[in-house]
């Protein structure tokens, strides 16, 4: 567990959750209307902070999914994700949001190549657009794209004039995913010792370390962790909700206030929704992180849990499931046949195991409850042993 002077434990962390904006524009991912609005409401029910729903200048269905969204009554805050323009923002108004992110890429690689522009007229157009947002009594939020590539002295010099147009808040966009932990952590300390505001980390997964860059974010001093469910979002994805919670929460040791029993429940739907599986392996809410079938972590899985698990699976709506495969041992086995009911003491259990591993060689795979129960009736029959029941 990370300790030291920046990670304030008492600090509240704020979840953004962007799977409608940033989440959606994974390439071949289109939510239906009624998905979205559906999403919103798990969102809302497990306790994210606020909801980034689209881009309302897009208008068509894009507009009537905020406008439905708004209009659900949900507890948290809903934001619409604009350029730096002033129609933009007009048009997340217009369909009644709380919140505004005002987006504009702050690197001189996109300045010069996408925005055939200049520093100044980057700095005039965040500033003009926060400045019109802030009369119109919205809560703002600038973002400045490819923070992450962004000379770090016009980067504070960018988050300086935000703060002067009146921004309430600051995304800091690691957006192709280049940043390592301890660079983040030194980046965002040198940008809240300039100045002050408050930070949101928004981190793609383009080298597998998004969830660690948010969380380092927050150990020195962010306060509010942009994600998607899933990790859904733009090539390699983005900081995953279930991920950056649970880690707040065990490696930063943070309160947070997120109901993570529903969070195998809203990955479920996302995934099916968005076309994507939500494969075992998956951090936090795959199903084989509480599946145990290699004969030492098994048995001191079954002695202590939390031997060989990070926190109760029921915690995220997962079960502890025993797997009797290639690499089990006595003590699986044993669990395995008693909760079948039957009768096994250790004598038998090894004698059991060469066919057991033997079988599941052969068939590529583990085994079922019913092909191990066969293989132990089979076996106490060759003895010419009663099959015995507790």
């Amino acid at each position: 567990m990370l300790k030291g002077k920046y990670c304030d434990k008492d600090k509240r962390v704020y979840i953004v959750d962007t799977t409608l904006r940033d989440g959606e524009q994974t390439a071949k991912v289109v939510f239906a209307n009624k998905e979205k609005t559906q999403i919103a409401e798990m969102l809302d029910g497990l306790g994210v902070d606020q909801i980034e729903v689209g881009t309302p200048v897009m208008g068509g269905d894009e507009r009537e999914a905020i406008k439905a969204i708004v209009n659900q009554g949900l507890k948290a805050s809903i934001m619409g994700w604009n350029r730096a323009v002033i129609n933009d923002i007009q048009a997340s108004i217009d369909c009644g949001v709380d919140s505004i992110a005002i987006s504009i890429s702050s690197s001189d690689i996109h300045i010069k190549n996408k925005l055939k522009s200049t520093r100044e007229e980057v700095l005039y157009k965040m500033a003009k657009a926060t400045e019109f947002a802030k009369e119109k009594g919205m809560y703002v939020s600038v973002n400045a794209e490819d923070a992450s590539r962004t000379d770090l002295d016009f980067l504070i010099t960018f988050v300086r004039t935000a703060v002067e147009a009146g921004a309430d808040r600051f995304r800091y966009c690691d957006t192709i995913g280049l940043m390592d932990s301890i660079s983040t952590f030194n980046t965002i300390k040198k940008i809240l010792d300039k100045v002050k505001i408050d930070i949101e980390m928004h981190t793609h997964n383009d080298f597998g370390m998004a969830t660690a860059n948010a969380l380092a974010g927050v150990a020195a001093g962010a306060s509010y962790v942009g994600v998607t469910v899933n990790g859904l979002g733009e090539r390699a994805g983005n900081a995953a909700l279930e991920e950056v919670v649970m880690g707040l929460k065990y490696v930063l040791g943070r309160k947070v206030y997120q109901d993570p029993a529903m969070m195998r429940q809203l990955c479920l739907y996302v995934a099916r929704a968005s076309g994507r599986v939500l494969y075992p392996w998956k951090a936090v809410v795959g199903t084989n992180m509480f599946a145990h079938e290699s004969g030492i972590h098994a048995d001191g899985a079954l002695k202590d849990p939390r031997t060989y698990e990070a926190f109760d699976p029921g915690e995220v709506g997962l079960t502890r499931e025993i797997v009797i495969g290639k690499h089990s041992g006595t003590a699986a086995v044993i669990r395995k046949l008693k909760d079948k009911g039957l009768a096994i003491d250790n004598k038998i259990a090894v004698q059991l195991l060469p066919k057991v591993r033997s079988t599941a060689v052969s068939l590529k795979r583990s085994l079922s409850d019913i092909e191990l129960v066969s293989i132990y009736e089979e076996h106490m029959a060759d003895k010419g042993l009663p099959v015995k029941r507790t």
